[in-house]
């Protein structure tokens, strides 16, 4: 790892931690759920547009759009607005929490659909660990609570989302440059959303501090955040960069206790501490992932 790769780390650590907090105060700024997600993705769609225009890539999106279409539903159209919507049930840092369940989803979906993944003992009790977490966060902090179970579905179907996108990424459009493919997928999101945005325009116009959030998660936690994740995943490999996945719900969490006062219950803690512990057995991620790489070259001078 080095400085620059470190760097890139922290950084989306930090822009995929904070989303929750400005989605939270959007919608508390009088921005709707479906218009707040449907803007997100086309304000995305056209900064991105831009730049892979710029850079002459957009020719490469020729004959993949049947795939583009494929991976940008389930990535981006769904769990978009379904975070938004869950959010008007659930605190933040509850948010965070669920999704922190995409990799444990990953890799029960990969026993099925990705041939080179084998269920072995550390996998197959990482799976048991990390969605016993998810029955200690609901059957704890929102048992009996019918808006926060609703809430709680909602994002764990963005969650399954966030899964899916991903695999048909890794077998169809892994070849694209990542400005063309994020350009077409935030595009196709956006047509996808339209009846649905104009169908959830504010009822008056949202305040000054909702436009600012929404500043903040179109080209923080949208644009900067995946053209960063694209570098670091050149620099260090696509193994080491997911270890992001365990980082930035907690602090999305302790974003979540700071800045809105969020208190998470005995549930929310114990079913964070699980899933991240189950993910980390089921996608057989090690400590090893964070441990500097030494060239071949000084190898072989020592």
């Amino acid at each position: 790892m080095t400085r620059r790769a470190w760097l890139a780390f922290a950084a989306v650590s930090v822009l995929w931690g904070v989303p929750y907090l400005f989605i939270r105060l959007a919608l508390e700024g009088g921005m709707p759920a479906l218009f707040l997600a449907w803007m997100r993705i086309a304000l995305a769609a056209a900064v991105v547009w831009g730049m892979a225009w710029h850079a002459g890539v957009l020719a490469q999106l020729r004959g993949r759009w049947r795939w583009l279409v494929a991976y940008a539903i389930p990535e981006i159209s769904i769990p978009f607005p379904m975070i938004a919507l869950g959010e008007r049930h659930v605190a933040s840092s509850v948010t965070a929490i669920v999704v922190s369940t995409v990799p444990l989803i990953v890799a029960l979906l990969a026993l099925r659909f990705d041939h080179s993944e084998r269920a072995d003992r550390r996998r197959a009790a990482g799976l048991v660990i990390g969605f016993g977490g998810v029955v200690a966060l609901v059957g704890i902090d929102i048992a009996g609570r019918a808006d926060e179970l609703l809430g709680a579905i909602l994002i764990l179907v963005a969650a399954t989302g966030y899964a899916i996108g991903p695999m048909i990424f890794k077998h169809r459009l892994a070849d694209l440059d990542a400005r063309a493919s994020m350009a077409a997928s935030l595009a196709i999101a956006a047509v996808v959303l339209t009846p649905a945005g104009l169908a959830d325009l504010p009822a008056r116009a949202p305040s000054a501090g909702a436009i600012a959030a929404l500043a903040a998660l179109v080209l923080l936690c949208t644009v900067a955040a995946f053209l960063i994740f694209a570098t670091l995943v050149r620099d260090v490999g696509p193994g080491r960069a997911a270890v992001i996945a365990y980082v930035a719900p907690i602090l999305a969490v302790a974003l979540g206790v700071a800045a809105l006062g969020e208190h998470p219950g005995s549930g929310a803690i114990a079913g964070l501490v699980l899933i991240l512990a189950g993910s980390w057995l089921a996608t057989g991620a090690r400590v090893s992932d964070l441990r500097p790489r030494v060239p071949a070259a000084a190898r072989e001078r020592a």
